[in-house]
């Protein structure tokens, strides 16, 4: 399956804190940051991510608790592209949506990361 495809099927299938929290964020509700959700950035599928912000949030479920190794390496990765990723599980967003939702106000609030220079310092 395509990776489109994929992040079409997964907005079908959001998790209930996926839809709280963007019941939050959608339609630039939120500060007037506009974020997307299910988005494909490089081979990666991310809940919802603030382009402007460079911003991505994450919200985990169960399965996550087993895959910190490779979570730590997307999150790595994306941080490389001049993202700041934010994880929270399902829970979190569910029982303290008001902390959550603080949280990402100062993730959008702080200077955005920038991308490691491809050609280093000063490239030639």
């Amino acid at each position: 399956m395509k990776l489109v495809e994929r992040a079409r099927r997964l907005r079908k299938d959001s998790t209930d804190a996926e839809y709280r929290l963007w019941s939050h964020l959608r339609a630039h509700r939120y500060g007037g940051h506009k974020f997307k959700r299910q988005q494909p950035i490089g081979p990666y599928i991310v809940d919802f991510v603030c382009f402007d912000a460079r911003v991505i949030i994450e919200v985990d479920g169960g399965q996550h608790a087993d895959a910190a190794r490779s979570d730590s390496i997307r999150d790595a990765r994306l941080a490389r592209e001049g993202f700041r990723v934010l994880r929270f599980w399902n829970n979190e967003v569910l029982e303290n949506t008001e902390g959550v939702m603080q949280r990402i106000t100062s993730a959008l609030r702080a200077p955005s990361p920038q991308p490691s220079p491809t050609g280093g310092e000063g490239g030639r």
